[in-house]
């Protein structure tokens, strides 16, 4: 009923969004300047009033290398029923440290990191997680949890080859640092040389967050029974039970309500004043950030039990298809955890928590950095991303090669 009654309202929208399109093409203003583009600009808001459910494009066609341009092309290694392996490929003339950037899978799409790839780009031969939206997945798919999402970074790690690197932003930096876990135990060839984790709730005990507190409050019975819905019969995915990817925004907005009021009222100034480049930057920040994707229901609900009401990993009670997962069997992958002095969703302590549990790990294969004043995005996105959260990042591979 949850997903039907969106789903109805969304359509409702529709209409008086595809008026204000056509008003906005067909604009009853013709001499007064100023007149014309405040109505227009009016009419460009209400169009905008919409969330998108397909992946935007990663838009990286050339990355600079060096002192020329050169073309980048999107290839999907390999493909499961819940994501590709997507290759960033170049044509360069030496060989790069091959990267795999792993996603979060939180409401939005990998295309949230576009920018963090074109960053890496530069330096790096780039892989991604690129996570698909369940209710576009049958039901004859199966399932997806917490452990199907290590075998699937296991698997693309294994198709990647050996000496890879790995870098987690987010929620899976607990998978990636269990993944790891265990293919170093088992010595499996493919294990990465570094794995730097940015931002994530390796152990969300360490200064809970309100995003902490919310998944604390409720017992798992309650986000069964209250965000989870059914995919309606228009979509592949019918009859799938998902955390939508329009709850999830709504949270997100709900924590920043008045910075996205705010640069909404800035959008509209923009307009207003004709000032097209300012405009853009805002306009192509949340044409990305309201793509939403929807998360299985099993993935979402192990994810509230196992990573944040149980912690399990950082109590050393996470397992993998069965088996204890042990940080402390790594000993060969360096390990860099990133994070933020103003971060509101993964705080201080939480990431860096990954260092004690990989307790075998020598001094110079371990390195912290918490970068002053920024937020979550900008750990990874913007510029102290740019000019000096990366710097690090590069570094640390480069050491590792």
């Amino acid at each position: 009923m949850l997903y039907d009654a969106y789903q109805f309202q969304d359509d409702l929208i529709g209409h008086f969004r595809n008026a204000a399109r056509l008003a906005t093409v067909h604009s009853p203003w013709p001499v007064f300047a100023d007149a014309k583009r405040a109505f227009d600009a009016g009419m460009e808001m209400v169009s905008r009033f919409a969330l998108t459910h397909t992946r935007p494009d990663f838009g990286i066609t050339s990355v600079r290398v060096g002192n020329r341009d050169v073309p980048v092309k999107e290839e999907v290694v390999l493909s499961f029923p819940f994501g590709d392996l997507l290759h960033f490929a170049k044509d360069v003339d030496a060989p790069q440290p091959k990267v795999l950037v792993i996603a979060p899978l939180s409401g939005h799409f990998a295309t949230l990191l576009a920018k963090t790839c074109t960053t890496l780009l530069r330096d790096h031969d780039v892989y991604i997680t690129d996570w698909f939206n369940a209710r576009d997945v049958p039901l004859s798919a199966g399932t997806f949890g917490v452990d199907d999402y290590c075998e699937y970074v296991i698997s693309f790690l294994e198709e990647i080859g050996p000496g890879a690197h790995i870098l987690a932003v987010c929620q899976p930096c607990v998978q990636a640092l269990a993944a790891v876990s265990v293919m170093s135990e088992d010595k499996h060839p493919a294990t990465p040389r570094t794995m730097t984790l940015m931002a994530g709730p390796i152990d969300t005990r360490e200064s809970p967050t309100e995003v902490n507190k919310l998944a604390m409050d409720k017992p798992l019975s309650w986000f069964k029974q209250t965000v989870i819905s059914r995919v309606p019969r228009r979509y592949k995915g019918a009859g799938r039970r998902v955390y939508p990817g329009f709850l999830q925004l709504t949270a997100f907005v709900t924590m920043n309500l008045e910075r996205h009021r705010s640069q909404h009222q800035k959008l509209y100034e923009h307009l207003t004043k004709g000032e097209v480049a300012e405009a853009k930057k805002i306009k192509d920040f949340y044409d990305e950030y309201f793509a939403v994707l929807d998360l299985t229901e099993e993935f979402y609900l192990e994810t509230i039990d196992r990573i944040f009401q149980r912690a399990d990993l950082a109590t050393g009670n996470f397992t993998y298809r069965g088996r204890k997962v042990d940080p402390a069997k790594i000993t060969r992958t360096a390990l860099l955890t990133v994070e933020g002095g103003r971060d509101d969703i993964c705080a201080l302590g939480q990431t860096a928590a990954a260092h004690d549990l990989c307790s075998s790990l020598r001094p110079h294969l371990k390195r912290h950095h918490l970068q002053a004043n920024v937020g979550h995005y900008g750990t990874f996105n913007g510029k102290r991303w740019e000019n000096e959260i990366y710097p690090v990042v590069r570094n640390f591979i480069l050491a590792m090669e």
